[in-house]
């Protein structure tokens, strides 16, 4: 991997291509990244750059944050998240990250933490099928068997049954970037991307390069 960065994700739009086609795009804003910490193999066992994102005021950062923002010389961030580059030795503490790493076209994995759903029951959760409506019957929207009886008498794990659905880590692969506007920190990507609006994203450079 040698490109990445952290954005907040505002929101979906449509913008027009040359030939007056529509395309649904994801708008990220991708405020400059800042190097943090340069992690080497020599002293930490693996080749990495740390990166903040997202300014926050003082009194919401604990002491060991603030000294590690001081000694690099940067202002409070709210998200500190690492990417292992394979140049990481070519970055400095204190560079910009921007917008502009990535151009249109750029085939891109984006993760974030998608949007909780709550305490949901089967139908919804996994799309299970329910039962008849008519006369008599009481079973709709039950769940159903849960397993068999003696043999094993038990539930087996992954059983589909209702619970907490969303608020999960996911990715979407392979993306691509439609659009970038280097000055307002804009990332527009084709589809839609992981999360609510003002969620943290993270794009990378997709792994499913030349397939």
């Amino acid at each position: 991997m040698k490109k990445a960065i952290l954005a907040t994700k505002i929101g979906m739009t449509q913008i027009f291509d040359e030939n007056g086609l529509a395309i649904p795009v994801t708008v990220l804003q991708a405020t400059p990244n800042v190097v943090t910490q340069v992690k080497t193999v020599e002293n930490d066992g693996y080749a990495a750059v740390q990166v903040g994102f997202g300014d926050i005021r003082e009194s919401l950062v604990n002491k060991p944050r603030k000294g590690q923002f001081a000694k690099a010389g940067v202002s409070n961030k709210r998200f500190l998240r690492e990417f292992r580059f394979e140049n990481a030795e070519e970055y400095k503490v204190g560079q910009e990250i921007k917008a502009d790493v990535f151009a249109a076209g750029d085939k891109i994995d984006a993760s974030g933490i998608t949007k909780g759903k709550g305490f949901q029951g089967g139908i919804k959760r996994f799309g299970l099928s329910r039962g008849p409506m008519k006369h008599g019957s009481k079973y709709h929207r039950h769940a159903g068997s849960n397993g068999p009886a003696t043999t094993p008498g038990r539930v087996f794990p992954g059983k589909h049954m209702p619970g907490q659905m969303g608020n999960v880590k996911a990715t979407v692969q392979n993306l691509e970037v439609a659009r970038v506007d280097a000055d307002k920190n804009l990332i527009l990507v084709k589809g839609a991307v992981p999360g609510p609006k003002k969620a943290l994203v993270t794009l990378k450079e997709t792994v499913k390069i030349g397939k």
